[in-house]
């Protein structure tokens, strides 16, 4: 009897690994934000660390620094700020400390910095970051849209704009610090006004223009580009919120902008908002992300609802249906949706997401059905530019036009028959995308990007997901208003533009 062993060159078995993004469902206000936020990352809240790069950079090409000299001094640039930033910065303070400073811990005798020790990746026991370029490379996107730095063999050279003089002072003595294998105790306080709740910021005038496309206080439109002016008409969204609902209550810079923008009147009758670009694209992308994140948070509880993969507390897709059957009201989908609260006032879009949530579990998957068929209500009340980024592509799966053309299919049904539409369809989408990512690593094995997976009938897990909301990165531009003297918050919470705000958006006061 003749056995058959291989093939040789690929390796048995599938490697289950977890996805990112398993319904899919980002997308849209993934490639909105992307659009009317560019520039600003949400992997920071200090603009410190936009002109780091701006000054390797610079250095590098002063320099004539090859790519493996530039790779050298930029990751022992980033372990030494970090490091700088452990010993000086308050991590209870506003708001919070810079990159790595759990990681550069390892490296650290004391208030003694083992440079070389902390930069190193080969070999390493605790590298600060697994990626060769450091931090550099989540900040290259940002980076190329300012045109501070660019990307050259994977370090940063200079860009369009070029790193002032005070840029490179500022950072001078930590390039000089990164050529030292140890710096003691002594070195690293020198290095104090590195800090990122260093009182002085000497980046701040120059990225303040950058930010606002503004050259001594003026804006120009014929000098700024167009992805320049657009990150200039949200730090104006922004600023004209909190104008107008800055007092309102302590919130978010997000919640400000909700209140002007994807609700009530004023994005359309407010005479500094409605002259502000893309202001309704941003009331679209502010009501799609309610639905987003209701998907997030609907898909999450059902992983959390199933067993490991070693079999214990699996599920089957009856049981799967039922967890979110079970909870549902025992009446038509019509009732229920007389039962939501209105979505429109006046002809504007009324805070019905808002009443929603207020007070509720975000985690009760009732809240995020309910959440799901306000989206599909605002697919035939939303008009021009704020429909069109709500929909966003219309054949992406599970958006809420498709939500409208359920609620139409099911209105007359028991809104539990919805349910079960709603689970198989998430089950459905995820095995879609696990399928679409499926690829063979180096070895031949096939990967399989997906946290659920089906045996014999049932289902198991190899994790719980995330049910973040997806940022729109109005908390980072809110931030960096703030350090750039824009904005800023009352003793008691409350937030405010300063005069230079009104003066540099010319939002008004």
């Amino acid at each position: 009897m003749a056995s058959v062993e291989g093939p040789t060159w690929s390796l048995r078995g599938i490697e289950q690994r977890s996805g990112r993004y398993p319904l899919r469902v980002e997308a849209p206000v993934l490639r909105a934000i992307e659009l009317l936020v560019p520039g600003i990352s949400s992997v920071t809240r200090y603009v410190r660390y936009y002109v780091l790069y701006a000054a390797l950079g610079a250095h590098a090409a002063d320099h004539d620094l090859d790519s493996a000299a530039s790779l050298r001094v930029l990751r022992r640039s980033e372990v030494v700020l970090a490091a700088v930033s452990r010993l000086h910065d308050d991590p209870d303070a506003w708001p919070g400390m810079g990159h790595a400073v759990d990681e550069v811990r390892h490296s650290l005798d004391g208030d003694v910095l083992h440079t070389d020790a902390a930069a190193r990746m080969e070999d390493a026991d605790h590298p600060y970051s697994p990626r060769r370029s450091g931090f550099w490379s989540q900040y290259l996107g940002p980076s190329t849209v300012l045109v501070t730095a660019v990307n050259e063999g994977d370090v940063p050279r200079p860009g369009r704009h070029e790193c002032p003089p005070e840029i490179a002072a500022l950072f001078a003595p930590v390039l000089s610090a990164a050529g030292d294998d140890v710096l003691d105790g002594a070195r690293l306080r020198m290095l104090a006004p590195l800090a990122m709740q260093a009182p002085e910021r000497p980046e701040v005038p120059g990225m303040r223009g950058l930010f606002t496309a503004t050259h001594d206080g003026l804006h120009d439109p014929q000098e700024w580009r167009p992805d320049d002016r657009r990150r200039r008409a949200t730090f104006r969204m922004l600023g004209r919120a909190v104008v107008l609902h800055g007092g309102d209550a302590v919130l978010g810079w997000e919640e400000y902008a909700r209140s002007a923008v994807a609700f009530g009147p004023e994005a359309e009758n407010d005479p500094v908002l409605r002259g502000v670009a893309n202001v309704l694209g941003w009331r679209g992308l502010l009501l799609r992300n309610y639905s987003v994140s209701a998907w997030r948070r609907l898909w999450a509880a059902l992983v959390r609802s199933i067993g490991s993969h070693d079999g214990e507390a699996d599920r089957s897709l009856d049981e799967l249906r039922a967890w979110l059957v079970d909870p549902m009201p025992a009446t038509s989908l019509r009732a229920c949706l007389d039962e939501l609260p209105d979505t429109m006032s006046g002809g504007h879009p009324a805070p019905a997401e808002r009443q929603i949530m207020q007070d509720a579990d975000r985690r009760d998957p009732v809240v995020n059905v309910r959440l799901l068929l306000i989206g599909g209500r605002r697919v035939g009340e939303l008009s021009g530019e704020a429909r069109t980024t709500f929909l966003g592509a219309q054949n992406d799966i599970l958006n809420p036009l498709w939500v409208a053309r359920l609620i139409d299919d099911f209105a007359d049904r028991p809104v539990r028959d919805l349910a079960v539409r709603l689970v198989d369809d998430m089950l459905a989408q995820a095995r879609r995308i696990a399928l679409a990512e499926t690829q063979p690593d180096a070895n031949g094995r096939m990967k399989v990007f997906s946290r659920v997976h089906e045996r014999g009938g049932r289902f198991y897990k190899t994790g719980d997901e995330g049910d973040g909301d997806i940022g729109t990165r109005l908390h980072q531009a809110g931030d960096f208003a703030q350090q750039l003297g824009l904005l800023a918050r009352a003793d008691d919470g409350t937030a405010f533009l300063k005069p230079l705000g009104a003066e540099l958006l010319e939002v008004g006061e």
